[in-house]
Parts: C-alpha cells; sequence; structure tokens
C-alpha cells in the first residue's frame, strides 16, 4: 500500500472512530420509567429555589411538595432585573411585599396562565433561610413563607427552618464548607446539637413524611440525557441533563416517585463538576425510598447577556411568561417529568 493511501485509510479509520466515540458518549433522550404522576416533588436552592416556587405554583396541580433553600416568592421580581435586589433582601427597609404576588399570582391563575391556586392549600413546603446568609438575605425568604401562607398552606404543612447560622448553601451533614460559608460550590455542612444536618432528608421527610433509612452508598446509576429536546439553546439551559435512578426503579412496573433538584447560581455542572448531583444528599435518601432524582441545567449564556452566572430565570430574561406553565423553563421541566412517567416499551 502506498504511503498517501495508508494516510487515506488511516484517516477514515480515525474518522471514523471519533464518530462512534461521538455517538457513544453523546447524551441519550431521556428514557420512560413509568414513575408516578401523583408523586412530583421539586426542590432548589437561590435560583433553584426562585424556580422551585414558580414550578410549586404554576403546576399545583401535579407537584405535590417543595424545599425552597434561600429562595424569595413566586413573581417577585415582576419580569424585570431591576427588582432583583429587593428579592433576594438586599434593599434595607425595603422587603419584597408577598401581598403584591399573591395578587399577580391570583390574576394568573383566572387567566389560566398557572394552575388554579386553590390547589396549594394541600401542599407540603419546606422552606430555609440561613442567619448568614448574605446573598438571598432572610426578609427575602420571610416574604416566601407569608406568601405560601396568605395562599391557604396550612401551618402543620409549612415548615420554615431559619435559625441555623449558614450561608448561602445546601446544607449536608460533611460535605462542602464550613457552615457559614457564601461561597462556591455552595455546598456546606452544619450540625445541630453535635449532629450533621441533612437537609435532602429533611426535605423530602417534610413532603414525602417518614422516609426508609439513608444509604452511605447510592447503588443506582446517573444518567445523562440530552436536554435540547425539551428546551433550546437560547433559553440558556443547557445541552446535558442528569437523572439519578435506584436499581428499584429500573425495573417495569417500578412506579416510583420523582424529585426535580435544581442548582443554584454557578453551580450547574458547568461550573462545580457534578458535586450538586453527587454530594448533596438527595441520591442517598433515593435508593431505599424508591424515588428518582432529576437534575435539569442551565449554564452561561452567551444568547443571554443577562444570565452571565448561570442562573434559573426567576426575573424574565427568557421572555415576560417565564414564570407560567408556558415559560421555557418551566415547561421544559415539566415535559421532563412527563417523559420520566410515561410506561416503558416493553422489549421484543
Amino acid at each position: 500500500m502506498s504511503l498517501p493511501r495508508s494516510l487515506a485509510s488511516l484517516a477514515l479509520l480515525s474518522l471514523a472512530a471519533a464518530q462512534a466515540f461521538a455517538q457513544t458518549s453523546a447524551p441519550i433522550t431521556l428514557p420512560a420509567y413509568g414513575a408516578d404522576p401523583l408523586q412530583t416533588s421539586v426542590s432548589g436552592l437561590s435560583s433553584g429555589a426562585f424556580m422551585a416556587v414558580q414550578l410549586q405554583v404554576a403546576y399545583s396541580g401535579s407537584i405535590i411538595g417543595s424545599g425552597i433553600v434561600a429562595g424569595g416568592p413566586y413573581y417577585c421580581a415582576a419580569n424585570s432585573m431591576f427588582n432583583a435586589g429587593i428579592c433576594m433582601g438586599q434593599v434595607p427597609f425595603m422587603p419584597p411585599n408577598p401581598y403584591l404576588m399573591v395578587n399577580a399570582a391570583k390574576g394568573f391563575a383566572k387567566a389560566g396562565q398557572i394552575d388554579a391556586l386553590s390547589k396549594l392549600s394541600g401542599r407540603r413546603i419546606y422552606v430555609f433561610s440561613g442567619t448568614d446568609d448574605n446573598i438571598v438575605r432572610q426578609p427575602a425568604v420571610d416574604a416566601t413563607v407569608s406568601f405560601f401562607q396568605q395562599l391557604g398552606v396550612k401551618p402543620e404543612q409549612l415548615q420554615y427552618v431559619n435559625k441555623m447560622r449558614a450561608g448561602h448553601a445546601v446544607i449536608t451533614p460533611s460535605y462542602g464548607n464550613d457552615c457559614a460559608a457564601n461561597a462556591n460550590p455552595y455546598i456546606s455542612h452544619c450540625n445541630i446539637d453535635g449532629s450533621g444536618y441533612d437537609q435532602a432528608q429533611s426535605i423530602l421527610q417534610q413532603i414525602y413524611g417518614p422516609l426508609q433509612p439513608r444509604v452511605d452508598t447510592p447503588a443506582g446509576q446517573i444518567v445523562s440525557f440530552n436536554q435540547r429536546s425539551y428546551a433550546s439553546a437560547a433559553t440558556s439551559m443547557a445541552d446535558t441533563g442528569y437523572l439519578y435512578v435506584p436499581q428499584s426503579c429500573s425495573a417495569a412496573g417500578a412506579n416510583c416517585k420523582v424529585h426535580v433538584a435544581i442548582h443554584g447560581c454557578k453551580q450547574s455542572v458547568e461550573s462545580v463538576g457534578k458535586q450538586f448531583i453527587t454530594d448533596t444528599g438527595y441520591n442517598n435518601w433515593a435508593d431505599n425510598n424508591k424515588l428518582m432524582v432529576l437534575y435539569p441545567q442551565v449554564n452561561k449564556s452567551s444568547y443571554l447577556p443577562s444570565n452571565p452566572e448561570g442562573c434559573w430565570d426567576w426575573w424574565g430574561y427568557t421572555g415576560s411568561n417565564y414564570a407560567y406553565k408556558s415559560g421555557s423553563q418551566m415547561k421544559a421541566i415539566k415535559a421532563m417529568v412527563d417523559q420520566l412517567a410515561q410506561q416503558p416499551k416493553a422489549s421484543m
């Protein structure tokens, strides 16, 4: 074989190998698992908490509970980034006014842009604000609690944890920064009465009731999937999302619950690797509780100059309908959950 022909053959082989690698490493379509459509919940930190509030309010007919960690009330920014400081409790003597957000939500519900607000009265809500959080301060989170109270969430269904000397972070028993930190990766460990505080446990227990024991090493699988099936790059959502599937949920007819865990700003896989997915504790509780955990992803965006830190949209950078069921990010997450509830096709 001549040298030019040899080089050409090698080039073709290399191209074929590269194409094969791309095909095997590319994220798959999100599978169907036959999840229980009546057992979906959501939680998030910071912008992820604002998004969790939006999902809980807009889809109150199907989302049965939520965990809000350092998040303000629904539609607080009122489609304007200029209100962000107030909504984060950063403006002295000017906390968010939840009465205004309640009236806005009532108007949206009347117009059919979100579910009927009467559904919220039966939902279970966990809210957290650390006393040392200097990013989303407690007056903003207080307004979130008031918002849900004004819409009929009963005291026994609403847990507000607001005395811990924690910074701006998801709280774990042992992983991450010191408790009072307000720093990357926004995961911190805190103690209460000498024991590590497990926020994932507290959130899931508030929503679902008593849990089966936590596992030290999750034995399930982290599945990466193509988010482009649900949202374009113009929405700031990443190409790839993630799903934790316990072994107990991979079999046909498992009928597992779904919890959507939503990262905060600067906390996607692009920014901190998979720490939010593997080290916040949700997967440890999933294995014995027949619970799949969905981790949607949003990135910093060159399309959207108003999203330089990879935040979820709670002020309108994707459009004025951002807090409605028709909002691009909202609709994408709901479609992912609906896909998980589809029955898997029988193998031939």
